[in-house]
């Protein structure tokens, strides 16, 4: 590294992908952080794939860097850190940690991680300090490589497939190498605490929601989809992706009563999108569907107050995949609407049944629908629970303390001292 590089920001947030409409948790947390003014650096391992953007992505000021997705691609890059890293005293503990790694899970990812460790260490600006990171999977391993590497300290937010994805040895040495870390919801939280070094390793911290982001919630007609004629407007949002439940959705919408009038909408992309359509023309369902793709805040607020009732019926998925306390279940609570979901994962730590909406179990596409077809056809009930759900995001759910905690552990690590 030459000695005229120019200092940057002494604190380096990582994450898998940025900018992306999915994340607008992350958008939240960021773009807090620069409100404190906390100054720190983005680093991402691979470039948006999201055309639009969110206005919190645009109020974001922050240096982006993006590291080589595939290393053949900016071999230079690659080289140069590793050239970079070779007189370093780091360098035998490096590949220490690096080889053991390799030798459980010999594939090209893992290889890939520690060729992007390479240049991030490489391409850090003098005054970096310390190192955090968004998922506890792929993100993480480059993350504590590129720390071990320039003798930094780091820290992770854990929230969903990370955790449930990464095999055990992988998330206990890597919780044991970080300073701290945190996650979103109390199923992941024990599932860390179970592996970690220390009682106090891992905290639980909820994103919460800011709700300067949000209008208040609209007056809506009592739509009963019954003589009227004026449909019930039942909304989801979510990558089409198997954890989501879409496909048991469409199958409980498809079983509803024949005499209902109703319209859905779905918002998110997903690479089963295309699965989802065909099942939805199958099921002669297709003209009372909307598909609108990925959208940015301000047409996701649109669609939460057009509808009348929100759904999400997620699940495990066969390689373990899961939700967390999904953001989007927090923001059609901004806009007091009833919720139809899941008792599974982190939706029950918000939702209570019958109290801010209604639980069913994961897979059950007969109680999904009975829970559908009872609150479409009940409009006060409707607005019980989605005033109830508000009631709960002001009391509870708010973002500003969890994001002062954030703020306040990694200025201490920014500090040299401990986190939360």
């Amino acid at each position: 590294m030459s000695a005229d590089k120019p200092a940057g920001p002494p604190l380096a947030i990582a994450m898998k992908g940025y900018p992306r409409l999915s994340e607008t948790f992350i958008a939240q947390e960021l773009l807090a952080l620069q409100r404190c003014g906390l100054p720190f650096a983005i680093w991402s391992l691979r470039h948006p794939t999201d055309a639009a953007r969110h206005l919190m992505h645009k109020e974001i000021a922050a240096p982006l860097h993006y590291l080589p997705e595939y290393l053949h691609h900016d071999w230079p890059r690659v080289l140069r850190g590793l050239g970079s890293a070779l007189p370093r005293p780091s360098l035998l503990r490096l590949l220490g940690v690096f080889l053991r790694d390799l030798a459980r899970d010999p594939t090209r990812n893992r290889l890939r991680r520690f060729g992007q460790a390479l240049v991030m260490a490489r391409e850090l600006p003098p005054g970096t300090r310390h190192l955090h990171v968004h998922f506890l999977h792929t993100p993480a391993s480059v993350i504590r490589y590129a720390a071990l590497s320039r003798g930094l300290s780091w820290s992770f937010s854990a929230h969903a497939k990370d955790i449930w994805t990464t095999p055990d040895w992988e998330k206990r040495e890597k919780i044991a190498d970080a300073s701290w870390g945190v996650t979103c919801t109390r199923d992941g939280h024990a599932e860390l605490a179970r592996l970690a070094d220390g009682p106090d390793k891992v905290a639980l911290l909820y994103h919460g929601l800011d709700l300067a982001r949000f209008p208040p919630p609209p007056a809506r007609p009592p739509r009963d989809g019954g003589e009227t004629g004026d449909p019930v407007r039942l909304l989801s949002i979510g990558r089409a992706v198997e954890k989501k439940g879409f496909d048991d959705l469409l199958n409980a919408l498809a079983a509803l009563p024949v005499g209902l009038a109703w319209r859905f909408t779905h918002i998110g992309g997903g690479e089963r999108l295309g699965a989802l359509k065909a099942q939805a023309e199958a099921l002669g369902l297709a003209g009372r569907i909307e598909w609108r793709g990925a959208l940015a805040q301000d047409g996701v607020v649109a669609a939460l107050r057009e509808a009348d009732l929100f759904v999400l019926p997620s699940k495990q998925a066969g390689d373990g995949d899961r939700d967390g306390l999904p953001n989007v279940v927090m923001e059609a609570a901004s806009q007091g609407l009833a919720i139809v979901a899941t008792d599974f994962a982190g939706i029950p730590e918000f939702v209570r049944h019958d109290s801010e909406g209604l639980l069913v179990a994961p897979g059950d596409v007969a109680a999904l629908s009975a829970a559908l077809g009872a609150l479409a056809g009940d409009p006060s009930r409707r607005e019980a629970l989605g005033a109830a759900a508000h009631a709960r995001l002001q009391a509870d759910f708010s973002a500003q303390a969890g994001l002062a905690r954030i703020h306040a552990a990694l200025l201490a690590e920014v500090g040299r001292g401990k986190g939360p």
